[in-house]
């Protein structure tokens, strides 16, 4: 089974005052929906855009994936383990909490950052906070790239604590097209450009497709188009 979601039907959130603004693919912090609090393992997939200078103040998680992957400017990272980073359009990030952390996210250029953040249950839970940083892992070109897997022998450049998770991406000039990974759940969230799957559903930047079953599914884009996928085999 597919289901689309558009984009313009994301919750607004965030503080826009602040020059920060929130599109929420799922529920988060005050907004509730009980038939939309995540898919398969994932528990947020948030579009942010935050204006220079603006950010996320020193805040902690624990027991959380948090993958980050940046759309356009320059995201500042800084954690109470000490590691510091700056990373601009293209580039990766995993913050895996484990027993806690706290970190501070921000505008760190002159230029609006926009970046997506997806947050993943683990398996297990625990373990010593990690942080990954990877510099365009996916350069512009036909294909999916494996981005992020919990399976070390798969060797993705970010290493999961979820071994039943992995994460797709894709950046075709043109035309392209893609088998998508087979997988129980699996979650397509279109960047830029526009996707077709199976050539009937037709998604554009900001759309999601939630994808049940283990049918084949076909991504093809016309034109230049960036989009991530979600292959995910939770546990019964």
């Amino acid at each position: 089974m597919m289901e689309v979601w558009a984009g313009e039907g994301r919750y607004r959130g965030g503080d826009p005052d602040a020059g920060v603004t929130t599109l929420h693919a799922f529920s988060f912090g005050s907004h509730y929906d009980p038939d939309n609090v995540g898919f398969g393992l994932l528990m947020a997939c948030n579009e942010e855009l935050l204006a220079p200078g603006a950010g996320f103040g020193e805040h902690p998680h624990r027991d959380t994936e948090i993958v980050t992957w940046v759309l356009e400017g320059t995201l500042e990272h800084r954690d109470d383990q000490g590691r510091t980073a700056r990373l601009g359009a293209g580039d990766l990030q995993l913050l895996s909490a484990g027993t806690g952390v706290r970190h501070v996210e921000r505008n760190g250029g002159t230029h609006p950052l926009r970046f997506l953040q997806m947050w993943l249950r683990p398996d297990p839970f625990g373990g010593p906070p990690q942080y990954t940083a990877v510099t365009a892992p996916v350069p512009p070109g036909p294909g999916l790239r494996l981005l992020a897997a919990g399976a070390p022998d798969a060797c993705p450049p970010v290493l999961l604590r979820q071994p039943a998770a992995a994460l797709w991406a894709a950046r075709p000039a043109g035309h392209d097209s893609s088998t998508l990974p087979a997988a129980a759940y699996r979650y397509v969230h279109v960047v830029r450009g526009t996707v077709h799957l199976n050539g009937t559903t037709r998604l554009c930047p900001g759309d999601a497709a939630r994808i049940t079953g283990r049918e084949p599914v076909e991504a093809r884009t016309d034109g230049p188009a960036e989009y991530l996928v979600w292959a995910m085999d939770p546990r019964p």
